[in-house]
């Protein structure tokens, strides 16, 4: 089934050349069905880019999904043009009366900033309040999974001496959970982040789960038993040479970064790198608009506002995944 998004979206375009089923929006409102709606917080400096990643794994479903895009009202993009943002992103009050099956928070470089020194971040919070009652299930991600376990969850991040660059493999530590469904026990993530967080915070929060862990990256993917919140620290929409891009952008600025970890075949950089994460990224979106947002949101999305948002009742017995 396709993704239902504005036909002169540049993603549109690049996804078409990919064979990913796009719809117009004309030709979705001749359909008597309901599409999954989906609204998208891009927090990423070259949104067009990550518009285009989220929207290839979201269009590789069964499900049709409509798309609204979302900016910060109190922050100005300085790398995506005003007229793409005038055309295709709304601000949050045009949308905050709305409701939505799922969400989805990116990332963002703003990771060596405390939380309260981020420019938008009382409106960010907002929002993450706002999603309780508005949105059914939310997926984080990077910065955005540190932000929102931080304001849901009070759990901190914490500056790594040297930043985490590369393709890592990740234990499935729940094969039966959903979301990790047809995933290998071992699977691969791109990380590129210069913070995290420690796996026995995560641990103090009985409503939370921990689904996948990394030996090198530390805890990549959390689950809230409720199914209301996901937080992946890793970020499954990179293309092939998004590390690439911000390696050399690196050295250009003088930094002197190290090479990505497992990246470049034997660490050649003018090599072409092997993407394998393509397959997992895909499963587990797939999984999330599936039995987070399909299975489980109201017909009637208005009733999202009268479903629990946390799981209050978890048995004091309850067997710890790690």
């Amino acid at each position: 089934m396709p993704i239902n998004i504005p036909e002169d979206l540049p993603a549109a375009k690049v996804l078409e050349s990919e064979n990913v089923f796009v719809m117009s929006d004309e030709r979705a409102m001749s359909q008597d069905i309901r599409p999954l709606n989906i609204i998208i917080l891009n927090l990423m400096p070259t949104k067009i880019v990550t518009e285009t990643q989220l929207l290839r794994l979201l269009g590789n479903s069964p499900l049709q999904v409509k798309i609204e895009l979302l900016q910060m009202a109190s922050h100005t993009s300085k790398n995506t043009p005003l007229d793409h943002l005038t055309a295709f992103y709304k601000v949050f009050d045009e949308v905050k009366d709305n409701y939505y099956d799922g969400m989805i928070i990116t990332g963002a470089p703003v990771e060596l900033l405390n939380f309260n020194e981020v420019d938008y971040w009382n409106e960010l919070c907002k929002i993450m309040e706002w999603s309780k009652h508005n949105v059914y299930s939310t997926l984080h991600i990077c910065w955005g999974a540190q932000a929102g376990l931080y304001y849901h969850y009070g759990i901190p991040k914490y500056i790594f001496d040297e930043k985490l660059s590369g393709i890592f493999s990740h234990r499935v530590l729940k094969a039966k959970h959903p979301l990790m469904r047809g995933i290998d026990d071992i699977f691969y993530l791109p990380h590129s982040r210069n913070t995290g967080v420690r796996t026995i915070d995560v641990q103090r929060h009985r409503e939370l789960e921990i689904l996948s862990l990394s030996d090198e990256a530390g805890v990549s993917i959390i689950g809230s038993r409720s199914g209301r919140q996901f937080f992946i620290l890793g970020h499954p929409e990179y293309d092939r040479d998004t590390l690439a891009k911000e390696f050399f952008r690196d050295l250009e600025k003088g930094i002197d970064p190290k090479i990505p970890s497992n990246y470049f075949p034997e660490n050649n950089t003018d090599a072409t790198p092997v993407m394998c994460w393509k397959s997992y990224a895909n499963l587990l979106f797939t999984n999330w608009l599936n039995y987070y947002v399909y299975q489980n949101t109201p017909y009637n999305l208005a009733d999202i506002s009268n479903i629990p948002y946390y799981m209050p009742d978890i048995p004091d017995d309850y067997e710890y995944n790690i």
